[in-house]
């Protein structure tokens, strides 16, 4: 019973932010940014990061198209990382990986990611259960770490991902 109502509240989460996304705009003063594709179902996201001379990212937003959760995530994962350094929002990428893609992966070791954003991240992790759903879920994930990167394109079927 109680697994049931979670999932609904994770359903619920999921198509709040795919229909009425957070940080959907082109922001004008982004320090970098990246395009990331999935060809394999048609999602494409820009993500904008503005990174401050600290590398704290004190803006990020996305602008594209694509299903429910790959909005979804894009919108939740430019919530989290506003604020942190670029060094945290790439070990929130790893987390959040591994929360998608391990079904034995522990969120406890996410030690030093606080707790606000484990939960929001485990909120998408039951595309684990739908591997198709995976590169969906990660897509804004890599595009933010190609944008940290210099890199300006990204895809699902890249061999880094």
């Amino acid at each position: 019973m109680m697994l049931d109502e979670l999932r609904e509240l994770y359903q619920e989460i999921i198509l709040d932010h795919g229909r009425n996304p957070r940080n959907f705009r082109q922001p004008v003063d982004a320090t970098c940014l990246a395009h990331g594709h999935n060809p394999m179902c048609g999602d494409e996201l820009t993500v904008f990061l503005t990174v401050d001379s600290d590398g704290r990212i004190t803006d990020a937003a996305f602008d594209g198209k694509g299903c429910a959760i790959s909005v979804a995530s894009a919108s939740l994962m430019t919530k989290m990382i506003q604020g942190k350094t670029t060094e945290e929002a790439e070990t929130l990428v790893q987390i959040f990986q591994n929360i998608c893609t391990k079904d034995d992966f522990d969120a406890a070791n996410g030690a030093g990611v606080d707790l606000e954003a484990l939960e929001q991240m485990q909120v998408l992790g039951g595309v684990r259960n739908y591997p198709v759903r995976v590169k969906c879920a990660t897509l804004a994930w890599h595009t933010m770490k190609a944008a940290m990167s210099g890199d300006t394109e990204v895809s699902t079927e890249s061999e880094n991902l």
